[in-house]
């Protein structure tokens, strides 16, 4: 069955990383004929969109899209999402570590069944530093107690769903509570959840925008909490 993929890549300042992302891209597409890359400039501050003008003028490939104000890394995601024109959707990160090609063993999972509409596709990670895993543990196991559906490695990428699971989508959040809210809804409508491993490794180039150090960790906890706590209200 051929599809094609939109996969959403939300930049925010991450001007020194594009060259090797678009780089990746471009060897991806020359792979995959059915693929779209959405690279959604999410309100960046940087040279972000001077280097997105350089290397992404004329490539069929790459569909751009145009954040003026960061609203959060979610904001960036949804926009993207409303802009892509695949009946495959998904995303993954700029920071490049993780493969963008990992995308395509989700959509090989697409391509094999013939429930495609009722998959939902993520990343499994292996390979990061302990105490990160040892953080994504303790999330993952409040996350499965709180809202009584096992929920593992919630941020791993890429994350890949047909475009009829995103139509029903309601208020979803404008920050990293995104993957959260996809996870759960996915699991609450029953859909078919594969994971699948992906390496995990270190940025090229800047640092991430929550994990920082304790003051944005704390930052992040209490966010996801918040919204945790909300989604178990719903629930009821």
């Amino acid at each position: 069955m051929i599809m094609k993929l939109s996969l959403v890549i939300p930049c925010y300042n991450e001007s020194k990383n594009l060259p090797l992302l678009l780089n990746r891209c471009k060897e991806i597409a020359e792979r995959e004929d059915n693929i779209e890359f959405v690279i959604v400039d999410n309100g960046s501050t940087d040279d972000t969109s001077l280097v997105l003008d350089e290397l992404t003028l004329d490539l069929e490939y790459i569909t751009r899209v145009k954040v003026e104000t960061n609203q959060g890394y979610g904001h960036g995601i949804l926009a993207g999402l409303r802009q892509a024109t695949g009946e495959l959707l998904g995303w993954s990160h700029a920071d490049m570590q993780t493969d963008l090609a990992d995308a395509l063993k989700g959509l090989d999972l697409f391509r094999n069944t013939i429930e495609p509409e009722q998959l939902f596709v993520k990343g499994r990670r292996h390979g990061r530093p302990i105490a990160d895993t040892f953080f994504t543990m303790g999330m993952s196991i409040f996350e499965t107690f709180l809202l009584r559906r096992l929920m593992w490695d919630i941020n791993a990428q890429p994350t890949i769903f047909h475009r009829k699971f995103f139509l029903i989508w309601d208020s979803p959040p404008n920050d990293f509570s995104l993957d959260l809210y996809a996870y759960f809804l996915a699991k609450k409508t029953k859909l078919i959840i594969k994971r699948f491993p992906v390496l995990f490794g270190k940025r090229a180039y800047g640092v991430s925008n929550w994990n920082i150090n304790f003051a944005s960790k704390y930052r992040f906890i209490k966010r996801t909490l918040v919204y945790s706590f909300s989604l178990h209200r719903k629930m009821k």
